[in-house]
């Protein structure tokens, strides 16, 4: 049996889609916070189980019967919490259960020396996994593509997107990844350790992915560059929190520092075609809201 974590949120949820057309239901559990938010999955014949990352004990719950566990990661750090607490919670609770193995969702760029806080604990929590004494495997997703378009909002009413210097980013959609983790867990023991970058095929800096959204919108999205302390200086005034606001800045300097550009052929390889690119997700999302 697999059992996904987080699957009532964006890419978890995505991935039971997508595991479903793969494994039988029967063998598909979900562990999540608030089971009345998967009874759409429960009608679908997914065993739906109570699972806080919080809360230890109704972790070993939840993975009871598991033979793999996809670990969903957490965002705790953007809300002042531990995400790392929760990961060993997880992992010890997927060995308590007798699970053989774990997959995680980790970032392409997951190092010790990333000037971008999230990628400190996926490295910490790939340790963690190796640490385990379980078989793991851990996603090296490319950037999210829906973090792009969360960033342009602001611009795309203005008509200004602000921001300090960037580099080029591989941005991929969540659909892909969430289709290429239901690859590797409906076929266990592909992939032992980090898996090559799951990227899209084009990495974009904000000028670029500013000029495809002006040809989608038909009128311009400029790009402004301005110094990180002003963009401090703005976010904190916006009432961000310190914490935060590091995350957002370490992004851009991450990115300017080339962390987040390179692309692979695996994730085209997983999904039998072309992953979608940003032109395709700024004409679908414009679309829905212009």
């Amino acid at each position: 049996m697999i059992v996904v974590t987080g699957a009532t949120g964006q890419l978890g949820r995505l991935i039971v889609e997508k595991l479903v057309a793969r494994v039988p239901a029967d063998r598909i559990a979900v562990s999540v916070r608030d089971e009345q938010k998967a009874q759409d999955l429960a009608a679908r014949g997914v065993r739906v189980r109570r699972g806080d990352f919080t809360d230890p004990k109704s972790l070993e719950q939840a993975f009871e019967g598991a033979s793999q566990v996809l670990l969903v990661s957490s965002n705790a750090s953007a809300y002042g919490g531990d995400p790392l607490a929760q990961h060993r919670a997880a992992i010890d609770a997927a060995r308590s259960a007798g699970a053989r193995r774990i997959v995680y969702t980790s970032h392409m760029a997951a190092s010790r020396s990333s000037a971008f806080p999230p990628m400190l604990d996926h490295a910490a929590t790939e340790q963690m996994l190796g640490e385990s004494g379980l078989a793991w495997t851990a996603l090296r997703n490319g950037f999210y593509a829906a973090s792009a378009m969360f960033l342009l909002g602001k611009g795309l009413q203005t008509g200004v997107f602000e921001a300090p210097p960037d580099g080029k980013v591989s941005w991929t959609p969540h659909a892909d990844l969430a289709e290429a983790a239901a690859v590797i867990l409906a076929n266990e023991g592909r992939y032992e350790g980090p898996t090559p970058p799951l990227t899209a095929a084009q990495a974009l800096d904000f000028n670029a992915l500013c000029d495809l959204a002006s040809s989608v919108l038909g009128r311009p999205l400029r790009r402004s560059t301005v110094s990180e302390d002003e963009m401090r200086t703005k976010l904190a005034a916006s009432g961000m929190p310190a914490h935060v606001i590091a995350i957002s800045l370490g992004l851009y300097r991450a990115s300017h520092d080339g962390e987040f550009a390179a692309t692979d052929p695996t994730l085209e390889k997983l999904l039998g075609r072309a992953p979608t690119g940003m032109r395709e997700v700024i004409a679908g999302q414009l679309g829905r809201t212009t």
